[in-house]
């Protein structure tokens, strides 16, 4: 609840959130801004979109776990967005977690790795009205944090962006 009331306070429109289904451990969050000279901010502008719609489940030992968050639309490629909308942070996992971390230090971290791997909104014939699903993205965020265990986090070199 106070994570709910201190996004309400923010004053830059960075973010907007309201609960899926009145239910104060699932939220619906709007991402209102990226970085202003990124492509994809300038995907943005020419597709008339908005903001970018995430959902985010916390678990009951929230904020001692982390919460799970995926990407429902648009669809974006790139960027860290995987299969279902899965997002490729190591933030979002047991290891990478922090109580410390609040909701707004997430999405600012999340809008930050969207520019800096070159996320871009999908605009193939086909793809790009394909809705996300919350079980692709389970699957795929689990897959993801197995291959990282196994092979570590690893920063791209500089040539990849």
């Amino acid at each position: 609840m106070k994570e709910l009331q201190e996004i309400k306070r923010l004053a830059d429109n960075f973010i907007s959130v309201e609960l899926a289904d009145d239910n104060l451990f699932e939220w619906n969050v709007k991402l209102h801004q990226v970085d202003k000279d990124s492509a994809l901010w300038q995907d943005m502008k020419e597709t008339n979109t908005e903001y970018i719609l995430l959902n985010i489940t916390f678990p009951d030992n929230f904020p001692f776990s982390p919460p799970f968050m995926r990407v429902l639309t648009p669809r974006l490629e790139n960027g860290y967005v995987l299969d279902g909308g899965a997002i490729c942070m190591e933030l979002l996992t047991p290891r990478g977690w922090s109580s410390a971390y609040t909701v707004e230090a997430v999405m600012r971290q999340f809008a930050a790795s969207l520019v800096k791997g070159q996320g871009r909104i999908c605009r193939k014939a086909g793809k790009s009205k394909k809705a996300f699903s919350r079980k692709e993205a389970e699957a795929t965020f689990k897959s993801l944090v197995k291959t990282h265990e196994k092979y570590g986090w690893v920063s791209p070199p500089v040539s990849d962006g």
